[in-house]
C-alpha cells in the first residue's frame, strides 16, 4: 500500500529527534492516520513536546501548543470576539485551537472548565463561540500531555473527556544504549534544535486517512473485537466499568490505521493485539479495592488479551 511508504517516511524523518520507542512512534501514526487525539501520560523531559513537534513538521502539518495552567480560560484556546473601533464590527480572532496539530501541555493543571472547552472541538472538529459555529481545520488532531506523579494542583481529566482520547500512551525512559546515542546524536549536531525535514503535505495526511477507511475487517476480526470489549464488560473480579462502544470503534480505527502502517489492506488479530492496550486501558474504571495495589489498567487489559480466544487468520 502507498500508506506504508509514505508511514514509513514519516516516521524515519520522526526518528532523527526521537531515539527509540520506533512502537510509539508507529502507534502516534496510526492515531493520526486513525483521526484520533492521543494523551501521552507520562514524566517531564522524555520528549513528549519534542516528539509532536516532530511528527507535525515530518506531515506537512501547522503546529500550535498550549501551556495548560490554573488561569488558563476557554477564550485562550478558543479564540474571542473583539471590537474594531474602525468598522465599529466585533471580530472574531482564532485561538490557537485553530491549527491541524495542538499540543495540549499539562492538560491537568486548567480548571475544568477550560478542559471542556476542547471537548467540543475534539469531538465535533468545530467551535461555538456566542452562538457561531466555526469550522476547525482538516486534519485535526489534538495530543495531550500529563504527568501522573505530580497531583497536587491539578484537576485530573472526567473519564467523558478520557474517553475522547483514541490511545494514551507512556512514553517511559530510554535505554542506556539508546540514552547514550541521544547525547552522542547532541554533540554531532551542536545545537539543541533537531533539522526535521517536511516529507508529507496536509493533502497527503488526508488522503492516507481516506485510504484506511479502505482496508478490509473481517467477520472473525470484528467477532474478536466485540469479544475484547465485552470481557472488559463481564470482568467483575478488576473493573467496576468496561469498555463503551466508543472503544469497539477506537479499536477498529486503530486496527486499520496500523494494518496499513504494516503495508496490508487488511486486519490480522496481532494489529488488534498491537493496538489494544493503548486503546482500551484508559476506558476502564478499576475496582475501588485495586486503586492502592500494583494492579494498572494496562495489566488488566493485558489478561484480558491473554483470555479472550484469537481467530485463526486464514
Amino acid at each position: 500500500m502507498d500508506v506504508q511508504k509514505k508511514a514509513q517516511m514519516v516516521i524515519e524523518e520522526v526518528k532523527k529527534a526521537i531515539v527509540g520507542k520506533d512502537n510509539v512512534l508507529k502507534l502516534v501514526l496510526a492515531t493520526i492516520l486513525a483521526d484520533g487525539h492521543i494523551l501521552i501520560e507520562d514524566l517531564p523531559g522524555l520528549a513528549k513536546t519534542l516528539m509532536a513537534k516532530s511528527f507535525a513538521k515530518a506531515l506537512g502539518l501547522e503546529f500550535k501548543r498550549v501551556q495548560f495552567t490554573p488561569d488558563l480560560l476557554p477564550s485562550d484556546i478558543l479564540g474571542v470576539n473583539v471590537f474594531n473601533q474602525k468598522t465599529l464590527e466585533f471580530e472574531f480572532k482564532k485561538g490557537p485551537v485553530f491549527t491541524n496539530i495542538l499540543l495540549a501541555d499539562e492538560i491537568n493543571r486548567a480548571p475544568p472548565k477550560t478542559q471542556s472547552a476542547l471537548l467540543e472541538a475534539m469531538q465535533e472538529r468545530q467551535v461555538t463561540i456566542e452562538g457561531v459555529t466555526y469550522k476547525l481545520p482538516k486534519p485535526f488532531i489534538v495530543i495531550a500531555t500529563q504527568n501522573p506523579i505530580e497531583q497536587e494542583g491539578t484537576y485530573p481529566l472526567p473519564e467523558a473527556q478520557l474517553d475522547r482520547f483514541l490511545v494514551r500512551l507512556r512514553m517511559g525512559y530510554p535505554s542506556k544504549d539508546e540514552e547514550k546515542e541521544i547525547l552522542r546524536r547532541r554533540i554531532e549536531r551542536k545545537q539543541d534544535e533537531v533539522e526535521i525535514e517536511t516529507v508529507l503535505s496536509p493533502k497527503d495526511v488526508l488522503k492516507m486517512q481516506r485510504e484506511v477507511e479502505d482496508v478490509y475487517v473481517s467477520d472473525a476480526i470484528i467477532e474478536y473485537i466485540t469479544s475484547l470489549v465485552w470481557a472488559t464488560r463481564e470482568d467483575k473480579r478488576d473493573i467496576e466499568i468496561g469498555v463503551s462502544p466508543r472503544g469497539s470503534l477506537a479499536l477498529l480505527k486503530l486496527s486499520r490505521a496500523y494494518a496499513a502502517i504494516e503495508g496490508r489492506d487488511y486486519v490480522i488479530p496481532d494489529d488488534v493485539k498491537a493496538v489494544a492496550i493503548p486503546a482500551l486501558s484508559h476506558r476502564i474504571i478499576l475496582k475501588r479495592e485495586l486503586w492502592y495495589t500494583r494492579v494498572s489498567q494496562e495489566s488488566v487489559i493485558e489478561k484480558i488479551l491473554e483470555r479472550v480466544p484469537v481467530p485463526k487468520f486464514e
